[in-house]
């Protein structure tokens, strides 16, 4: 991710830049910063615009996109920058294209914060009279006055950018007079929706955070009342199932009940047959053996006959 920050001076463009830096892992390069750490390091363009400097001139637009070039290159600005301070005129803004242009690099927007000139003022005068109330200096570069001259200098030199940018289609404009929080959130939801942004890996982002959670907790509570409208259904079931098998139960007594009485009632007649045939035949062998008896009596009787 690659952007440029414009702004008055008071807009809030350090803030925010910071905002950015620490949420996305990307460098802030600020041209102020860039050419002393130049001319310390003592590189052929540090040295260059150390020798201007000390002259009190304005280092050229050619030395300041030199020192530019050389610092895209290290590694820390390989996933991405913002430039703050820099372009500040058309020429600068023509400059930078090109050099991107030949890194094969590709600049993702402009941000500019839009802010009310009067509430900066208004802002800078209370804050310098809170200042004095606590019977401290006020700073020379946060007064009413200089912040004036500051302002008419944006509009004369960089307010041109916002047309060149704006010409590119790369220009977003979000209102700086929000709150912090509110600026911030604004200028993630216009990068995110081109694309632009690409979070640490090991960041969750707030909001896919919060979603993730209100889905947890709608499919723990979905998941719950599945559950007892599972077991309310359940009931009437195991009731049926309870009835039935005591129906099962009733039936296979029954049956015993009923083969038993069955059993009895078929030995009942059987036993009344042989008992009867038993005494039948018991009544015969009676009846044969009186007869042999008899039979015997009368041979004897025949027998004395005769003998008389």
């Amino acid at each position: 991710m690659r952007l440029i920050l414009l702004g008055p001076p008071g807009s809030g463009k350090g803030t925010q830049a910071q905002r950015l830096v620490h949420r996305h892992g990307i460098v802030q390069l600020s041209t102020g910063e860039m050419l002393r750490a130049a001319a310390a390091a003592g590189t052929p363009v540090g040295l260059q615009a150390k020798e201007i400097m000390a002259n009190g001139g304005l280092v050229p637009d050619e030395v300041v996109v030199g020192i530019i070039a050389d610092r895209i290159e290290e590694p820390d600005a390989k996933k991405g920058f913002i430039l703050d301070g820099f372009p500040r005129t058309v020429p600068q803004a023509e400059a930078l294209d090109e050099l991107l242009r030949k890194r094969h690099l590709k600049l993702d927007a402009v941000v500019e914060l839009r802010v009310n000139e009067s509430a900066l003022l208004a802002r800078v005068e209370k804050r310098a009279e809170e200042t004095r109330a606590r019977g401290e200096e006020v700073r020379l570069d946060d007064t009413p006055e200089v912040l004036t001259r500051r302002l008419a200098q944006y509009r004369s030199l960089t307010e041109p950018l916002i047309h060149y940018y704006s010409e590119r289609r790369k220009l977003l404009t979000v209102d700086g007079m929000m709150t912090i929080e509110h600026v911030t959130r604004e200028i993630n939801r216009i990068l995110s929706a081109l694309g632009a942004l690409e979070p640490k890996e090991h960041e969750e982002p707030k909001s896919a955070s919060k979603a993730s959670k209100t889905a947890k907790k709608t499919a723990k509570r979905a998941t719950k009342k599945a559950a007892e409208s599972a077991k309310k259904a359940a009931k009437p079931a195991r009731k049926g199932a309870k009835a039935a098998s005591k129906l099962v139960s009733k039936a296979k007594a029954a049956k015993k009940t009923t083969k038993k009485t069955t059993k009895k009632t078929a030995k009942q007649p059987a036993r009344k047959t042989v008992k009867k045939a038993a005494r039948q035949a018991a009544r015969t062998a009676n009846a044969r053996k009186g007869a042999k008896a008899a039979k015997k009596a009368a041979k004897r009787l025949t027998k004395k006959r005769a003998k008389r």
